[in-house]
């Protein structure tokens, strides 16, 4: 990703803010042939991975409005499988990513959009 591009802005947003979409994104979908979209307790699964916050965790950084930045410095772990998580995410290559900040706000947008597709729990937590 080219350096500067809009990073700052995405650094600074809310995860609170954010977080309403995600949940929509999964809920809404119905793609792989399902009746229904995915849950909040699988994005919930997905974002325990890949941080490792717990739900009182999750829900104190919602509450606080934690910025992007914040989420991801402060997260207890990143997964150390997130090396796995690999493709394009609005129109970049997740493994080019240099920044290591963006780099990890992709991962969660990878993440949720493989969700939302209806991609099995098991290859989405690269089992």
């Amino acid at each position: 990703m080219k350096p500067g591009a809009n990073n700052e802005r995405v650094y600074r947003m809310a995860f609170a803010s954010v977080y309403p979409h995600y949940v929509n994104k999964v809920e809404k979908s119905r793609l792989g042939g399902r009746d229904e979209g995915r849950t909040k307790e699988e994005l919930h699964t997905v974002i325990h991975w890949l941080t490792g916050y717990t739900e009182k965790g999750l829900a104190k950084v919602i509450a606080d409005k934690t910025d992007f930045e914040t989420f991801f410095a402060k997260a207890p772990r990143m997964h150390p499988n997130v090396g796995m998580i690999t493709g394009l995410i609005c129109g970049y290559r997740i493994e080019e990513i240099e920044d290591p900040i963006m780099r990890q706000v992709r991962y969660m947008d990878k993440l949720v959009d493989e969700l939302a597709k209806g991609r099995a729990m098991e290859k989405i937590l690269r089992q």
